[in-house]
């Protein structure tokens, strides 16, 4: 039988197991990535397995995110991440270079390897034909230290391109339409594989576009193969010798196949606050809006920008909109700067930001009190602009920068003759801004600013785990909730003392006193618990404020693996309804916990205040059952 591509780049790197579905296997790593949000705890985990280098093809650090300097912690903790990059093997993508997705796309990116990068859009290299996938910061250190990469055999689902899109049709559209199809919960066990005709039509940058947003699908990864489009695209980075051919075989295989016209597609968005309220942009056209921003790791190509551009040239951005624009790396920004179109951008009266991930993450840019902000980010959750109350709305940048003339969310086919955007030959390809690691190790000082803390470290699993039940939340619960972004609790992500003060702040602001007088306790969550973001703090900072356990409906992926790297069992209800069982308060025991883990899929939870046992399941392998026992991923390794 014939593989597809997901089953070709997973057998050239297996280590264990087989590619059955359902089955543990583990897969070899080529490159890793961090951001600095993520990444200092990542480098401060591998120092903690005293491997001398790393092990890795290539391992990258990026600053992109904690870019405003408003007090010490932020340039601190960046000099500790260029100093422990320059020691270890890493090189280092300096403040200014550009969002690491993105960076990563146009300067490292590999057809045909692996990529494992602490932040949950690494799948954007899949519009290169790399296995992508994001994770938390402790798997990427385990993989600088040549260790594998556990997952369990996901689903590959062809998403069968024909046709081929419309003038002002976009391909933030077509992932717009799978999330409207499938939710924020379609992908979750699954690899979504792009192929078919139509798929032949889009640029490497519109591939990234989808593969970057495919992880609201709550996905694995997404990936397309590796045709002329790739070869032309690394050939205008001048990469074209890492270039190889990767398609699935005639008599390839799928799970699921899915089809999308393109030809049929029109501009859509989505509607606070959630990426899958989508609905046709014609259907909601009118809303007046206060802010439009364009960027993220999703839509500031050169391609994104330059069509922006276009369209702001010779206009003014409407008296009553403020408009932001997020160049995606210092390479589109030098050559927006030099062939004319950020004169372009200005003159209109867009307002210009850094190379960086900003607004996307709450780092700036939040919107006025109750106000309509679109944008072509990613995600739109609640508070995660920074204004709580603020409504969020996705769009492609035609979309959003129609909706910026014209002062109300506007369908961009009304805007006028398509733009077309002409590619140079090669792209500026300046790479000063990433610094090479050390050879000569022995000589690098690491600086550590007061920033940095201590891991902190978590007892093995005890024979019984008692406590209340600190806190009971609903369905699609993302790491926002439970561990804010924005530009007050990033700076703290080196001290997890000090970031755990900001656990569920968003949603009760007395979980942390609460957490702490009674000495840890349990969480009971609805179904998607912990979708959304890679940030392992998410785990971490409950860890270490004593969360035991978090019985949930179902869980998002990569939160779930950081709830078992860092000791905390994440259970399911065999019977949904019994999440109706528990309130807050409530006092819980799950009594000879090793024995039962070790001998049972399903554990008895006693909930001792309402006289009552309740069923609850695990899918731990073997393996994440001894994580668990010994307190967690470090505790395991040592």
């Amino acid at each position: 039988m014939g593989k597809n591509v997901v089953q070709k780049i997973l057998s050239s790197h297996l280590v264990s197991g087989k590619l059955k579905a359902d089955e543990e296997i583990a897969i070899s790593i080529d490159q890793t990535l961090t951001q600095d949000a993520t990444g200092t705890m990542a480098y401060l985990q591998f120092e903690a397995m005293s491997i001398p280098r790393v092990k890795t093809k290539l391992s990258v650090s990026y600053v992109d995110h904690n870019m405003l300097q408003t007090g010490f912690e932020n340039f601190d903790d960046h000099l500790f991440l260029q100093s422990i990059a320059k020691k270890y093997g890493i090189y280092f993508s300096k403040p200014g270079n550009g969002i690491c997705h993105q960076v990563h796309l146009e300067r490292f990116g590999v057809p045909g390897e692996t990529l494992l990068g602490s932040d949950s859009h690494t799948p954007t290299c899949g519009g290169l034909g790399m296995l992508a996938i994001g994770v938390g910061g402790l798997d990427v250190a385990i993989a600088m230290a040549g260790g594998p990469f556990y997952i369990t055999m996901p689903k590959v689902v062809l998403v069968k391109l024909t046709g081929a899109l419309q003038p002002w049709v976009t391909a933030k559209d077509v992932i717009l339409e799978l999330l409207r199809r499938l939710t924020v919960k379609g992908g979750v066990g699954k690899v979504f594989e792009y192929g078919g005709e139509g798929s032949k039509t889009l640029t490497v940058t519109e591939r990234a576009t989808i593969t970057n947003m495919g992880a609201e699908l709550g996905a694995l990864t997404s990936i397309f193969p590796s045709d002329t489009q790739t070869k032309r695209y690394l050939k205008m980075q001048g990469r074209e010798n890492v270039w190889k051919p990767l398609k699935a075989d005639a008599s390839a295989k799928y799970d699921e196949v899915i089809e999308i016209d393109l030809s049929v597609l029109e501009p859509l968005i989505a509607r606070p606050h959630s990426p899958d309220n989508v609905c046709k942009v014609s259907e909601i056209k009118g809303i007046k809006v206060q802010q439009v921003c364009i960027g993220s790791c999703t839509n500031s190509s050169y391609h994104d920008l330059m069509v922006s551009a276009a369209m702001l040239k010779g206009r003014k951005v409407h008296p009553d909109v403020s408009l932001t624009i997020s160049p995606g790396s210092r390479q589109v920004l030098e050559m927006i700067a030099k062939n004319g179109a950020l004169t372009d951008m200005i003159a209109a009266g867009a307002r210009v930001i850094e190379a960086a991930c900003g607004p996307c993450i709450g780092m700036g840019q939040a919107p006025a009190s109750g106000g309509v902000s679109v944008r072509s980010f990613n995600r739109n959750f609640e508070g995660r602009s920074g204004t709580s109350d603020a409504q969020v709305y996705l769009v492609s940048p035609e979309t959003a920068i129609a909706t910026a003339i014209n002062g109300v969310i506007s369908d961009p086919r009304e805007f006028g003759a398509p733009i077309a955007i002409t590619y140079p030959k090669c792209f500026i390809i300046d790479d000063s801004m990433i610094i090479p690691p050390s050879e000569k190790t022995e000589e690098v000082t690491i600086i550590r600013g007061q920033n940095i803390k201590p891991l902190p470290k978590k007892e093995p699993l005890p024979d019984t785990l008692k406590g209340d039940v600190l806190l009971k939340v609903g369905n699609n619960i993302t790491t926002d909730h439970i561990m804010p972004a924005g530009a007050k609790v990033l700076p703290l992500r080196s001290n997890i003392p000090a970031i755990s003060e900001f656990v569920f702040e968003k949603v009760d602001k007395e979980f942390v006193k609460r957490t702490k007088e009674k000495g840890g306790g349990f969480l009971i969550g609805g179904a998607n618990y912990g979708q959304g973001s890679s940030r392992e703090h998410a785990a971490l900072a409950p860890m270490y404020l004593g969360v035991k356990a978090v019985i949930a409906k179902s869980f998002a992926r990569i939160h779930r693996a950081n709830l078992v790297n860092f000791g905390i069992l994440p259970l399911t209800f065999e019977n949904e309804n019994d999440y109706d069982l528990f309130d807050q308060g409530d006092a819980l025991e799950l009594p000879d916990i090793k024995n039962e883990l070790k001998s049972k899929g399903k554990l008895m939870v006693r909930n001792v205040t309402k006289n009552k046992e309740i069923k609850v399941m695990h899918t731990f392998t073997p393996r994440e059952i001894d994580i668990l026992c010994a307190g967690g991923l470090l505790n395991y390794q040592a």
